[in-house]
This record gives C-alpha cells, sequence and structure tokens, in this order.
C-alpha cells in the first residue's frame, strides 16, 4: 500500500512538477546508459570511469527526488 501511494505520487509530479520531471527524465537517462554500459563484452577504463560516475550521478539525482516526495508529503499534510 505504501508503495502504491509513493507510486500514486510520483506519478503526479511526473506530470505536473518541470522541476520533478526533469529529475526523473535524468533518472532514466542514467539507468538507459548503465544498462548499455553494463552489457559491453570488454569495457574499456574509460568505460569503467564512467559506469562509476553515472552510478554517482544516479544516486545523487534518486536522492533529490525521495528528498522532493518527503518534501511534498510534509506539505500535504500540513495544508
Amino acid at each position: 500500500m505504501l508503495n502504491s501511494n509513493r507510486d500514486a505520487l510520483q506519478d503526479e509530479l511526473i506530470r505536473t512538477d518541470d522541476e520533478y520531471r526533469h529529475l526523473f527524465d535524468q533518472h532514466q537517462a542514467c539507468e538507459r546508459r548503465l544498462s548499455e554500459l553494463q552489457h559491453q563484452n570488454a569495457p574499456s577504463q574509460q568505460d569503467e570511469l564512467e559506469e562509476k560516475q553515472i552510478k554517482r550521478q544516479k544516486l545523487f539525482i534518486k536522492d533529490r527526488m525521495a528528498a522532493f516526495l518527503r518534501n511534498h508529503k510534509e506539505n500535504a499534510v500540513t495544508a
């Protein structure tokens, strides 16, 4: 139940909030690039470095998205 509420809130924010939608799109782009890098047969050192950087960026974006959801929930509760 908790996940469905979070998913519903996330879906709403993707539709209605430009900043959150931008974060979501960035996160998806990181996911796609990581998938590409992880499916390479013989990744170079540069590819491995890029993979580490993208993982850090993806985590940073995920943390921002989670904070965004928390703030939105808190504002909804106090309103």
